[in-house]
């Protein structure tokens, strides 16, 4: 089993910043690639950002320029870093953490609210 945790969801303004954490159980060194999510109210959770074990990342289109995926395998935690925010970036967001245990297998925290006012 591999527990993530997340943290540094909160309120915001638009055009401010926030950065997410998620803590790993397991060093991150050994985990394939994480991910963080997002799902607003009424709508499918979206890919918002990637990184993978060799360290390249990927963005959503609506986020590109405006986020950061980043890791400290030290402390076994991937963050995000949000700036720019804007109203339709609130949504609860998760961390999701692909794994190779004899088969692949898929992790999810428990997410943390981003709401940003207008």
């Amino acid at each position: 089993q591999v527990q993530l945790v997340e943290s540094g969801g909160g309120l915001v303004q638009a055009g401010g910043s926030l950065r997410l954490s998620c803590a790993a159980s397991i060093s991150i060194s050994s985990i394939n690639s994480m991910g963080w999510y997002r799902q607003a109210p009424g709508k499918q959770r979206e890919l918002v950002a990637g990184i993978s074990y060799s360290g390249s990342t990927n963005y959503a289109d609506s986020v590109k320029g405006r986020f950061t995926i980043s890791r400290d395998n030290a402390k076994n935690t991937v963050y995000l870093q949000m700036n720019s925010l804007k109203p339709e970036d609130t949504a609860v967001y998760y961390c999701k953490a692909e794994v190779f245990q004899g088969l692949v297998r898929y992790y999810w925290g428990q997410g943390t609210q981003v709401t940003v006012s207008s």
